[in-house]
């Protein structure tokens, strides 16, 4: 299996190079073209706007392509396998996978899934209601009650798609959308 923590050492400061944060970065056997295939995710955004259009998406898939042909010809080799790359934004209903991600989405419906039970429970859905910094706490309220759950025992948490949710995201780049209608009306 892939070093994770390696592949991404390599792939953020390709990123930063252009101007990018790293949201997340994944790799995993299966997807949408078949169980066998591998592919490595990587989300990013642009800090100002939170998204990436497509040239971004295509400009930093190129960098960390460039970047692994360069450490495989120095004789690193980072993914042994066959892989499909995989560049995005984080989208509208984003994971949450950075302390700062938490501290920016309170008030908005999340789901979290932890590593391990956190007292009788490893799923949580409800408000974000807080993130305290120094203890890397997470407040969620799930069915009245507010878990202070910690940080490091989050696996999986993303937001939740709701009208409170698009009302209070960054309107999309809509850049090159006339080329598209005026496509479709032909």
């Amino acid at each position: 299996m892939a070093d994770i923590a390696r592949i991404t050492e390599v792939i953020e400061p390709e990123a930063k190079a252009l101007g990018f944060d790293l949201v997340r970065v994944r790799y995993f056997k299966g997807g949408e073209i078949g169980d066998e295939e591998h592919t490595l995710q990587i989300m990013a955004e642009r800090p100002d706007t939170g998204q990436l259009v497509i040239e971004d998406c295509a400009a930093l898939s190129r960098r960390v392509s460039d970047r692994f042909d360069e450490l495989e010809e120095q004789g690193e080799m980072l993914i042994e396998e066959a892989y499909r790359l995989e560049v995005s934004s984080p989208g509208i209903d984003r994971p949450l996978t950075r302390p700062k991600d938490f501290a920016a989405w309170i008030g908005h419906e999340t789901r979290i899934e932890l590593s391990e039970l956190f007292g009788e429970r490893k799923r949580f859905r409800g408000d974000l209601t807080g993130f305290e910094p120094k203890g890397e706490v997470i407040s969620i309220e799930d069915d009245g009650i507010v878990y202070n759950v910690p940080f490091a025992l989050v696996a999986n948490a993303k937001l939740i798609l709701t009208d409170k949710l698009i009302a209070a995201s960054r309107p999309l780049d809509t850049s090159g959308a006339d080329e598209i209608l005026e496509e479709q009306e032909d």
